[in-house]
């Protein structure tokens, strides 16, 4: 079975997904900086900022990876929770010295926390946070559509989603020359690293099938989301979207 077909369907894309990042996890932030041409951090501080982080509120990153945004987030927020389905992950973002310091007796207990869960069925009651960020997250679940529908029931009305990822550029010429570059350069890395071209394969793979910039805005407005803007980055190659809870 090919690597296409197996992301094909939700269950197989699942399946592959979660052995795939318990695979990559400690290589996973050399890849993204080296993927994102050393801007992955400045992408990222640009989605907190856009998020508007006051110390009132409290905050859910999910697909939290290591914790970058988490922990971006943790310095001004009343609280942050980060979520992520690969338990080894969570064991790395605990070991960086961040997640020390916003455990301090200055900060609650809640702040910095680390959950292994699933973003088609978060374990949080309704309406428990104003902000939610997610990095390279929606695109990499099996469902995105029962993505969404969970980040809205977790967010207080008015509160704000924040999610920055890979776009699918429209033109079909830069969209097929930024896939091919994408494919050559992850089946080499994967090759290199893991022994195994398909493990960065995947990252055009899931482009192939993921609606882009345009198509997640709408996917959010349909959901229950209004005031949703779309900001291209490295020339729409990248987006953040930024939305509120009607």
């Amino acid at each position: 079975m090919t690597l296409r077909s197996t992301i094909a369907t939700p269950a197989g894309k699942q399946r592959f997904v979660r052995g795939l990042f318990a695979t990559i996890a400690e290589r996973y932030d050399f890849i993204t900086r080296f993927l994102s041409y050393g801007q992955d951090q400045r992408w990222k501080r640009l989605a907190i900022r856009h998020a508007d982080v006051t110390a009132a509120d409290r905050v859910l990153d999910l697909a939290c990876g290591t914790g970058d945004l988490l922990f971006m987030a943790a310095g001004r927020a009343r609280s942050a929770v980060g979520l992520d389905v690969t338990h080894r992950m969570l064991q790395l973002a605990r070991l960086r010295p961040e997640a020390a310091g916003v455990s301090g007796t200055n900060r609650p207990s809640s702040a910095g926390r680390l959950v292994t869960g699933d973003m088609l069925a978060l374990p949080f009651g309704a309406s428990s946070f104003e902000v939610v960020t997610t990095g390279y997250g929606l695109r990499n679940v099996p469902d995105l559509r029962q993505a969404i529908v969970e980040i809205h029931r977790v967010l207080v009305p008015g509160g704000r989603l924040v999610s920055l990822d890979f776009n699918r550029p429209r033109n079909a010429i830069v969209r097929g020359a930024y896939l091919v570059y994408l494919t050559v350069v992850g089946s080499a890395l994967g090759l290199t690293l893991h022994g195994d071209p398909d493990t960065y394969r995947y990252i055009p793979e899931s482009i192939r099938n993921y609606p882009g910039a345009e198509g997640v805005a709408l996917l959010l407005e349909s959901s229950g989301f209004g005031q949703v803007r779309v900001i291209g980055l490295l020339g729409g190659l990248m987006a953040i979207h930024v939305a509120k809870k009607n």
